[in-house]
């Protein structure tokens, strides 16, 4: 058995949801940042059932002043390997 690292989407949906209002971004302020035409995918990430791309997550860390890291929220699980 190997450890295998996995992103938990819904923690990292938690996350955003979480820095975004530190932040004190609305949703819409996000959607406008990303040049969204509607808000669905930045409800993705927060409900945890889609991720941010890679160039979406520089933004967005840049947006809420963190790193890459502070938003991602990784794990790991036990996995049959070969």
């Amino acid at each position: 058995m190997m450890e295998v690292p996995f992103v938990n989407t819904v923690a990292t949906g938690r996350n955003i949801d979480m820095l975004r209002t530190q932040a004190g971004l609305s949703v819409r302020d996000m959607q406008m940042v990303f040049g969204f035409a509607t808000p669905q995918a930045i409800y993705k990430w927060i409900h945890g059932t889609a991720l941010p791309t890679i160039d979406n997550l520089v933004i967005l860390a840049a947006i809420l002043g963190v790193t890459m890291d502070e938003i991602v929220v990784v794990e790991t699980a036990a996995r049959e390997c070969g």
